[in-house]
Parts: structure tokens; sequence; C-alpha cells
């Protein structure tokens, strides 16, 4: 587990969940660079792991990982609410509410897999949390992929105390209610991208 921990650490992600072998994710194809790696999990990159070359590998041991999102929901009444923490650096920490709004709130609910927020949360509404606060200023366009992407004072600056960490609500259907007014009275509209769909259709995408 801990050369996929490493692995994850290397691509920006969380912690590994799962270091699953034997090509769950199917066999590769070309040459197979590393055999028997062996790391102690401290490593920036698994190229610094120890490893040696061996004949006896096919492509069907491709090893995989399976990494946890670099940010999660804490101490929320659902899954799909709750203070924000990131990680970074081997540990979790939380997020200033200094700009906070709905736009952050979003990256944030895209990255755990929601189609958007429907409320961006300060004044630490889901508690105080502890360890340390890992951004401030967070100022997100709304389409980044990663709350990492949007500007912000840099990697644990900050002037906030944990009375000021932030918290987010995600919408949790990708449709909206009651309908969008550019739909029929007896439809519903999607947020990914603004069809008009019936109440017993899904949306697309």
């Amino acid at each position: 587990m801990n050369e996929a921990q490493v692995i994850c650490r290397q691509l920006g992600y969380g912690p590994a969940i799962n270091a699953p072998g034997y090509a769950t994710y199917g066999p590769g194809v070309g040459p197979i660079h590393l055999v028997h790696v062996h790391c102690n999990g401290s490593e920036s990159s698994i190229l610094d792991c120890t490893s040696y070359y061996s004949e006896h590998c096919s492509h069907s041991e491709d090893a995989g990982v399976e990494c946890s999102a670099p940010v999660r929901l804490v101490n929320g009444s659902s899954s799909n609410e709750g203070q924000v923490e990131v990680f970074y650096q081997g540990e979790w920490g939380t997020v200033c509410d200094d700009g906070w709004d709905l736009n952050n709130a979003d990256v944030v609910c895209r990255m755990l897999g929601y189609p958007s927020a429907s409320n961006a949360w300060s004044g630490a509404h889901f508690g105080q949390g502890s360890g340390p606060i890992m951004l401030d200023n967070v100022n997100c366009q709304g389409y980044e992929s990663s709350i990492a992407e949007c500007n912000h004072a840099g990697w644990f600056s900050h002037n906030c105390g944990h009375n000021e960490d932030a918290g987010v609500t995600c919408n949790s259907d990708s449709t909206t209610e009651p309908p969008y007014s550019g739909c029929s009275s007896y439809e519903w509209q999607c947020y990914y991208n603004g069809q008009c769909i019936q109440d017993y259709q899904r949306c697309n995408g």
C-alpha cells in the first residue's frame, strides 16, 4: 500500500484507498518498467522507490491504484455537505472562508462527483475544525477541475482562525427543483447541459 500512497501523492490526489493487482483495470501494452517496487511511503515519486527488473513478470500482473479525491466534507448531517477539508503534503486541513462563494463550492462539489453546490457556508457553519488551515482567499471561476487550480493566498498562508472554516452543501441530484422557467411546467432542467426532461427521465452526462 505504500507504493500506492506514493503514486496518489505524485498525481496530486488524496490518500490511496486500494492497491489492486493482476491487471484489475486491464492489461497494459509496451515495456514493463518497474518490477518488485518497494516504497517506504515518504517518497515524492515512484522512481525514488527501490525496484529491480525481472523477466518473470507480464502485463497480467500490471499494478493499479485507487486514490481518494484530495478534498472531503466532514461534520455534515449527510454525505453531500460539511466542512471542506483538503489534503496536501500528507495531511488534511481546512479552508478559510475569506472570499468563499458559490463558485468555490461548485468546484469542491464537482471534485466529489456532485453536479454543483447549493450553498457555500462560512463562519464554521459545520463546527470548527482542527489542524492546519490550508487555504485562504480562494477565488475560483467555477470551471476549474480542482480547488488547487483556483487563485488563493498560497498553501498554509492565511490570517484566519477555525471560526472561519468554510463549508459546502452539494446538490446530490442532476436535476433542479422547482422546474426551470425555460422548461414546461411538467419538466425539469438538467444541471450539466440545460436540457429539459420529464420526471421519469434521467439527465445525460
